[in-house]
């Protein structure tokens, strides 16, 4: 028995930040934010290191049929990729499965490899561009606290 190959997952900016949307909504997806070192990280490498390193540590952690230490594999922090498949829901096969109905059990093909990339770059793209404050705002915090 033969399965048909599935077509290319989309990939299109419209089409991700709908899916980036729709996974913000859980409560525990939605507390991932780029702070600190991992913000620090991809603003010093850039847009175009970042994907590549989002694709080698994809390649690396997610992609094999089995990956070692599979829902265990990726850290919290670290790099900005990290946090990023956390807020995705890219940090296990599980995850991927569930969220984005990449099967486990086989190797990821290289247009779910590519989607995987593309879904978390998108992430950290609009990380970097909402402005965030990643700190607490001192103003709220000491009603004393005066603007010089």
């Amino acid at each position: 028995m033969t399965s048909s190959p599935q077509p290319p997952l989309p990939s299109s900016a419209r089409h991700l930040d709908q899916r980036l949307d729709a996974i913000a909504r859980q409560p525990f997806r939605a507390r991932f934010h780029l702070r600190g070192r991992d913000r620090a990280t991809a603003e010093l490498k850039g847009p175009a290191t970042v994907r590549w390193h989002a694709y080698d540590l994809i390649a690396k952690r997610l992609a094999p049929a089995e990956p070692y230490k599979d829902g265990k594999q990726t850290p919290y922090r670290g790099h900005p990729v990290f946090v990023a498949q956390h807020a995705t829901a890219t940090c296990c096969r599980g995850c991927l499965e569930r969220w984005h109905g990449i099967p486990k059990g086989r190797q990821l093909t290289r247009a779910e490899h590519v989607y995987v990339v593309d879904v978390i770059c998108r992430w950290i793209a609009r990380e970097m561009t909402a402005g965030t404050f990643s700190g607490q705002d001192p103003c709220r915090a000491d009603p004393d606290h005066e603007i010089s």
